[in-house]
């Protein structure tokens, strides 16, 4: 009997963490989704030559599946940058091994100015669709005060979580719907939103995730969030993911693109 409790609550174990790393997933499905609609032909089918069988939605997960792999440690700290309230960027601290602003435009311009073999060219790719997604969850953009929300414990929906996982998973888990459904759903920019957005700089992108600050801590004394947390944040989820997917559509389309439309 001991021996099937402990195989139950280890089976229960590994089913429950490989799910909630599938989910946190579904919103950078929902920015690659965007994007993929809004490139140019040229440009989606030189990403297509690189990805290979990777439809573009999947390979926007990659540089979260290389979390293990010892080879890629010098990327950890590319997932976000801190930025305290009351500064700029350039006033930050910045990470020894560069944060999400740095190493986007990094890349970014590496990638423009070619000659990377095709491994690594396929892997570059492949963090800059990640990257822009992430930079465009404003958690991702720290305070400096509590690991971007991770150190926030609340209660979702009656379940234990943290901020940041709020903001990352569940609120877009609790519309129950797939990615396809909700960027088919947010996909609706116009083309003077298109122009704008694609138009400014990656530590434009972080500044804005700074601006969301008072409203996501705006939080209950009881730290128990749920529908009223979500109905007042809505809006902020879905612009972030329409704009991430319309940025990274300008991003590669200036890319692998030299007759784009401007």
């Amino acid at each position: 009997m001991h021996l099937l409790f402990l195989f139950l609550s280890l089976f229960f174990v590994i089913e429950t963490s490989d799910k909630e790393a599938k989910w946190g997933q579904v919103g950078h499905y929902v920015t690659g989704e965007i994007a993929e609609y809004h490139l140019t032909e040229v440009a989606r089918e030189r990403i297509q030559q690189l990805l290979g069988n990777t439809s573009i939605p999947l390979a926007t997960v990659w540089m979260d599946d290389i979390r293990s792999d010892r080879r890629y440690d010098h990327t950890r700290t590319w997932h976000w940058a801190t930025i305290p309230d009351g500064k700029t960027y350039e006033e930050a601290e910045q990470e020894e091994d560069g944060d999400i602003v740095w190493a986007l435009e990094t890349i970014i311009e590496q990638l423009k100015e070619g000659g990377l073999d095709e491994d690594e060219e396929r892997d570059k790719l492949r963090m800059v669709m990640h990257m822009v997604g992430d930079i465009h969850q404003p958690l991702h953009v720290g305070n400096g005060e509590d690991r971007g929300g991770n150190d926030v414990r609340v209660q979702w929906m009656g379940q234990n979580s943290n901020l940041h996982r709020v903001w990352d998973t569940d609120i877009i888990m609790s519309l129950n719907m797939s990615y396809t459904e909700l960027a088919r759903e947010l996909n609706k920019a116009t083309p003077e939103q298109i122009e704008e957005w694609q138009s400014a700089s990656v530590r434009d992108w972080a500044h804005e995730s700074m601006t969301y600050r008072s409203r996501i801590y705006n939080l209950p004394g009881n730290m128990r969030l749920g529908f009223e947390y979500r109905y007042h944040n809505l809006d902020i989820v879905f612009e972030r993911l329409l704009q991430a997917g319309i940025r990274m559509a300008g991003v590669l389309n200036e890319i692998y693109d030299e007759n784009r439309e401007n």
